[in-house]
C-alpha cells in the first residue's frame, strides 16, 4: 500500500430532519481496497457522494492527492481523479459502448463526431481490463456484469486513480463476481485506490485490505481487515451482537394454503407443481436463469401464463393480472424494488396507501385520512422502518428501509400468501435479520411464505423446505435441515449435467 490519496476529516452533512454524516473521518491509500461497511442508512453512500461531488459537505476538510479542496462538483471530482460506479448503473441503454464511455466528452471535429477514434480509445481501455466487448455493441443488449466493466473502463478513460464501487456484485453470478475481483486486484496492483461498499461480508476475505465501519452517520472504527473477526465487524456495524444470522422459528406444519398445478409461462416456467402450507417457509433455490423470478411473476399475474391452475385453500382462483392476485390474498415483494415495488418519487405514506385504497376509501371513493394514518403508522412501527416521517420521498430511504416499505404495504391487507423475490438483496446484515424475523412472524400467523434467494446459506438457514429449479423446471425438493449445499447444487445444475452427459443421481420433483 502506498501514500494517502484521500483524507476526509470531520465531515458533516445534514438533510431536512436527518443528520446523515456527523464528524466522519475516512482515509484511503494508493494500491489498497478499503471496504466501507455499515448498515443501510449508516451514511456510506452519502460520504462517497460528498467525495465524488454529488453532495456538498456542510463542514469538514477534504484532501485528494495532497491537495485540499473546497466544494466539489462531479466535474471537479472527476478532474481530481475520483470516479464512482453506482449500484444502479448510470448507462444509456440505447447507445453503444463507446458512446457511453465518452458521453459528454465526445471526440469531434467541428460538429462531426469522430466515432472511429472513440471506438479505438474505448477498445484500448477495455483491453487493459481484459474485457472482450465490442465498442460498437449496444449497451442495453449486454448483461449487468459487462455494463459494470464498461463503467470501470470509463473511469480509467478519465484517468481516475480512485474508484468507488457501490454494491458491485449485487446482480452478478459467482463466475462474474470472480471476474470482477480479478479486475479489482489488477487495478490495485497498478496503484489505484478502491473504495468497496458491500453488504456481502463473505466477499471481504477475497479482496479487502482495510475496513472502515460507520453507524448512524458516524465513524466507528477502521483498521486492517485481518485484525477483525466477522463477529467484531458485525457488532461494530449494528451496535450490538447478533447471536443468530439466520433466526429460525419452529411451527407445526398446518393445512395446505396454496397450490400451483402444471404452470407454464414461457421458456423458464415449465410444468411447475408445488404447494405451500401453514407454519412453513418455502425457499426457491437455483442458479441465475433457472426461472425462479419468472415463476413468481407468473403466479402474481405480471407475466401471462400459457396453462396452469391456482388453488387457494382448496378453491380454484383465476389470476389474469396482479389485481386478481392481490384481491385473492396473494402478494409479491419483487426482485427490483425500485423499478417494480416502489414509486420512488412518492412519499412513504403514499407508497403504503396506494395499493390499499379499496380499504382506506369509503364506498364513494373518499379517502379516510385517519385510516390511512393508522395503517401507515402500524407498518412503520411493526417493521421498524427508519424514516423521519411518513411524508418523505421513498427514494430518500436506504435500501433496507425501502424493502420494508415494499413489504409493509402488503401487510396492511389480510394476505394469505406472501412471495418474496430476493428480499435481502443489497441490504445490510442487521436489516436482513429484521426481514428474517418478519418472515418468521408471518409464518407464525399461518400465512404461507415463499421466497426466492440466490444466497445458499440464506435459503438453508431460513427455509423449512427448499424447492430447487434448473432451466425452468423443478428438479428437486428438500428438507432444509437435512440437506447440504452440494445436494442443492446437484439439483440446480441437473440439466447442465444432462447436456454434458453426466448423471446427477437425482431427479424429479
Amino acid at each position: 500500500m502506498g501514500d494517502v490519496v484521500v483524507s476526509m476529516k470531520g465531515i458533516c452533512k445534514s438533510f431536512p430532519g436527518v443528520k446523515a454524516l456527523d464528524n466522519v473521518n475516512f482515509e484511503l491509500r494508493a494500491g489498497e481496497v478499503m471496504a466501507l461497511l455499515g448498515e443501510n442508512g449508516a451514511g456510506k453512500s452519502t460520504l462517497m457522494k460528498v467525495l465524488s461531488g454529488v453532495y456538498t459537505r456542510d463542514s469538514g476538510s477534504l484532501t485528494i492527492f495532497g491537495k485540499e479542496y473546497g466544494d466539489l462538483t462531479p466535474n471537479t471530482a472527476r478532474d481530481a481523479g475520483i470516479a464512482i460506479i453506482h449500484q444502479e448503473l448510470n448507462m444509456c441503454s440505447h447507445l453503444t459502448v463507446a458512446e457511453n464511455m465518452f458521453l459528454g466528452r465526445e471526440f469531434k471535429s467541428h460538429f462531426v463526431l469522430k466515432n472511429a477514434e472513440m471506438e479505438q480509445e474505448a477498445r484500448k481501455y477495455l483491453d487493459e481490463l481484459g474485457v472482450d466487448i465490442s465498442p460498437r455493441q449496444i449497451v442495453g443488449d449486454l448483461p449487468v456484469s459487462k455494463q459494470q466493466m464498461i463503467e470501470i473502463a470509463k473511469a480509467l478513460s478519465v484517468q481516475a486513480k480512485v474508484l468507488i464501487m457501490d454494491e458491485p456484485t449485487s446482480a452478478l453470478t459467482s463466475r462474474e463476481i470472480e471476474e470482477l475481483f480479478n479486475i479489482i486486484r489488477r487495478l490495485k496492483s497498478q496503484g489505484h485506490g478502491i473504495v468497496y461498499i458491500s453488504h456481502r461480508l463473505e466477499e471481504l476475505s477475497h479482496i479487502a485490505d482495510r475496513i472502515t465501519i460507520m453507524r448512524d452517520g458516524q465513524y466507528i472504527t477502521d483498521g486492517k481487515y485481518t485484525d477483525f473477526t466477522m463477529d467484531e465487524i458485525i457488532a461494530n456495524m449494528v451496535g450490538r451482537e447478533i447471536k443468530e444470522k439466520f433466526p429460525r422459528v419452529e411451527c407445526e406444519k398446518g393445512k395446505k394454503i396454496f397450490e400451483v398445478k402444471n404452470l407454464n409461462a414461457g421458456r423458464l416456467v415449465r410444468d411447475i407443481n408445488f404447494s405451500l402450507y401453514e407454519g412453513e417457509i418455502v425457499g426457491f433455490a437455483g442458479l441465475m436463469g433457472a426461472g425462479r423470478t419468472e415463476t413468481t411473476r407468473a403466479i402474481f399475474g405480471v407475466d401471462p401464463r400459457e396453462s396452469g391452475q391456482f388453488f387457494l385453500e382448496g378453491r380454484e382462483i383465476i389470476i389474469n393480472g396482479p389485481k386478481d392476485a392481490i384481491r385473492s390474498g396473494i402478494v409479491l415483494a419483487p426482485e427490483d424494488r425500485k423499478k417494480d415495488g416502489l414509486c420512488t418519487k412518492l412519499s412513504v405514506r403514499h407508497n403504503i396507501a396506494l395499493p390499499n385504497l379499496d380499504m382506506i376509501c369509503n364506498k364513494f371513493g373518499v379517502l379516510n385520512s385517519s385510516k390511512e394514518e393508522k395503517y401507515c403508522n402500524e407498518a412503520v412501527k411493526n417493521l421498524s422502518i427508519k424514516t423521519p416521517n411518513l411524508d418523505v420521498d421513498a427514494n430518500t430511504l436506504s435500501g433496507g428501509n425501502q424493502q420494508k416499505v415494499v413489504v409493509g404495504k402488503w401487510l396492511v391487507r389480510n394476505s394469505r400468501v406472501v412471495i418474496f423475490d430476493e428480499p435481502t438483496r443489497g441490504i445490510d446484515v442487521g436489516a436482513k435479520v429484521e426481514i428474517y424475523h418478519l418472515m418468521n412472524q408471518l409464518k407464525k400467523q399461518g400465512i404461507a411464505v415463499m421466497f426466492v434467494s440466490s444466497e445458499m446459506p440464506e435459503v438453508m438457514g431460513i427455509a423449512d423446505r427448499i424447492i430447487v429449479m434448473c432451466d425452468g423446471r423443478i428438479t428437486g425438493e428438500l428438507n432444509a435441515k437435512e440437506t447440504t449445499q452440494n445436494e442443492i447444487l446437484s439439483f440446480a445444475t441437473a440439466f447442465e449435467k444432462k447436456i454434458t452427459g453426466e448423471d446427477t443421481g437425482n431427479g424429479g420433483n
